[in-house]
């Protein structure tokens, strides 16, 4: 019951969604009309330039991080802290009040990796931007994110089975999010950091 009730929760608080509340109040659009339609970091880049669109990276990242130390701090126990972060992660990607229409995750599932333990997390936060660096593909960056979540909990959280259970759930969830550009990498016409949508 205590892991239901902080999903929701950390479901409610991950509906929050940066990029289209800075394009409401900054930019006066919505910003699931441009772009890609997502209402995400990559997306606020594109459409509304990097200032804005770190500033959304930074909102979806802390809105996960706090909701998980939150209620990991409110119930004295880490797992729940988990759920709650993983209902951010929910929330984010199919948000209720914006029509189940939101963004891929990635800046919140960051967010969720700091908060569970700040030394792997940063580990792979310096392997994907050096990867997103060298090759200017977001997507290629979050897809390995994903992808190195369950490595992760694994060595810092000694396999604990629920860890490993919603990190392979939140790395198929965005791998799946992410299938159009999956397409596309291996076509070799994935979108570069810095392309600009019409």
């Amino acid at each position: 019951m205590f892991r239901l009730l902080a999903f929701v929760i950390g479901y409610l608080a991950g509906c929050v969604n940066f990029a289209y509340i800075i394009g409401r109040f900054k930019e006066h659009i919505d910003i699931r009309d441009y772009g890609s339609g997502n209402s995400g970091t990559t997306n606020a880049i594109r459409v509304m330039g990097w200032r804005l669109g770190i500033v959304t990276f930074f909102g979806d990242f802390f809105k996960c991080f706090l909701i998980y130390i939150l209620v990991a701090s409110l119930f004295d126990n880490q797992i729940i802290g988990l759920y709650a972060g993983f209902g951010a992660i929910a929330g984010h990607n199919w948000p209720v009040f914006l029509k189940f229409k939101g963004g891929k995750g990635i800046a919140a599932t960051t967010g969720l990796l700091f908060a569970v333990d700040p030394l792997g997390g940063l580990i792979i936060t310096v392997i994907v931007a050096t990867i997103i660096y060298f090759t200017k593909y977001v997507s290629l960056g979050s897809i390995v994110l994903v992808t190195l979540m369950p490595i992760m909990f694994y060595v810092f959280k000694d396999g604990q089975i629920e860890y490993m259970i919603i990190s392979i759930l939140l790395m198929v969830v965005a791998c799946y999010r992410h299938r159009a550009n999956i397409k596309r990498l291996i076509d070799g016409n994935e979108n570069k950091i810095g392309f600009k949508k019409k």
